[in-house]
């Protein structure tokens, strides 16, 4: 699976959040040949959601990461995230 199909699964899969706003960024290209990088996709994700309001980061965290589901064990190396209630932007 390429990158761009990877970013489009994730998106689909946060949009589980009802994001206000939702702004995924492949990194891969700076992230190339470093150790462990194991040939997957580095994303920063920005999102807001009412999901996250009144939750604490880490909280907010385990949200993304469970909506990214198995992405995370195969095709997402690292993600990046800035997850914020909108009260907060």
């Amino acid at each position: 699976m390429s990158h761009e199909a990877t970013l489009a699964l994730l998106r689909e899969r946060l949009a589980a959040l009802a994001p206000q706003s939702l702004t995924i960024a492949d990194e891969s290209h700076r992230h190339a040949g470093h150790a462990g990088a194991g040939g997957g996709a580095h994303f920063r994700v920005d999102i807001v959601a009412a999901a996250f309001s009144g939750k604490k980061t880490l909280v907010r965290h385990r949200l993304v990461y469970d909506a990214a589901g198995d992405l995370m064990h195969h095709r997402i190396h690292a993600l990046a995230i800035r997850a914020l209630a909108p009260e907060e932007v």
